[in-house]
């Protein structure tokens, strides 16, 4: 079953649930998709949504960031409330261990070596780690492996 089809029968049974809370981030989620959608004049594949979906999870994190700043404290619990409806349908994320594993591969893969193979790194495990890790991390542990 597709992400998109997912978020579909799950905005249903939110219906047919009362769960409104759950039911206005799931719309949400399917708004956004839709978005990109329209303005891109494609049908979004599941890495697509995937990264649409993780798109929204930052933003609200960089929102509960900003509301604990102002001593918005009810704003921001709003913002981590949908968070963790938006993870529900994100992938497992990987932890340390595996993520350096997967430098060690593409390092050797690459034949990376130094501070000046980072592009040609990161090129080789974007589309292996994208949904299932923090590109952040791994850009840091990249930086620390090579140097």
């Amino acid at each position: 079953m597709s992400l998109k089809l997912r978020l579909t029968d799950d905005m249903k049974a939110a219906m047919k649930s009362g769960d409104k809370q759950t039911l206005g981030v799931v719309r949400l989620m399917l708004s956004a998709i839709k978005q990109r959608e329209v303005d891109e004049r494609i049908e979004l594949d599941d890495a697509a949504v995937l990264a649409a979906l993780e798109k929204m999870v930052k933003q609200r994190r960089d929102s509960v960031s900003q509301y604990e700043a102002a001593n918005r404290e009810d704003l921001a619990q709003i913002e981590r409330d949908e968070i963790v409806v938006i993870e529900r349908y994100l992938p497992e994320k990987l932890g340390e261990a595996e993520i350096l594993a997967a430098i060690a591969a593409a390092k050797a893969e690459t034949g990376a070596a130094g501070p000046a193979d980072i592009g040609k790194l990161m090129g080789v495990l974007k589309p292996q780690l994208a949904g299932k890790a923090d590109m952040g991390e791994v850009s840091r542990l990249v930086k620390q492996s090579l140097s």
